[in-house]
């Protein structure tokens, strides 16, 4: 097990020690997680006060044997044939959710595309960039930082393509 830095420990999650680090400036929004809810983009959404349209969710997702992440809208889906088709792949389905834990470190609904275990390829929706800033997830649920779109495909080397569906 990773040994946690003193930031880590002072209440931090990989992903805000990876913005602090980084010198990007973010806000953290933080909500009592509803176990009972359907959706936890929905919820986060809900709980801020924020549109649907700038909560964007974290997906992990299997390209042709590469696990690939994808953040698109809590208000859409995300479009797999798409998803292929930015990284240069054939085929993608969703990760096994075991499989998506393990190698980002974090737990199903608190999964960010910041400060994981394994850095994975990332693709952000195209969607992202009508917005001064967005929210993903903070890395655990209940916990989400708001950024500008810009910072965050930086600093994820991420692609930007059009793979969220309304």
């Amino acid at each position: 097990m990773a040994k946690k830095s003193k930031k880590q420990q002072s209440g931090g999650t990989p992903a805000t020690v990876v913005l602090t680090d980084a010198g990007v400036a973010f806000t953290v929004h933080s909500y009592e997680h509803d176990p009972s809810h359907p959706s936890y983009g929905e919820e986060a959404a809900e709980a801020m006060g924020v549109s649907p349209e700038r909560v964007f969710k974290t997906l992990v997702a299997d390209v042709d044997g590469a696990l690939v992440v994808a953040v698109v809208p809590v208000a859409g889906s995300l479009d797999l044939k798409a998803l292929a088709t930015a990284v240069g792949g054939k085929r993608a389905a969703m990760a096994d959710p075991a499989a998506a834990e393990r190698t980002t470190g974090y737990v199903r609904g608190g999964i960010s595309p910041l400060g994981q275990r394994k850095r994975l390829r990332t693709v952000l929706d195209s969607s992202a960039a009508a917005h001064a800033t967005i929210c993903v997830s903070a890395g655990r649920r209940g916990l989400e930082v708001e950024l500008s779109p810009d910072d965050l495909a930086k600093l994820t080397d991420a692609v930007c393509a059009p793979v969220g569906r309304a």
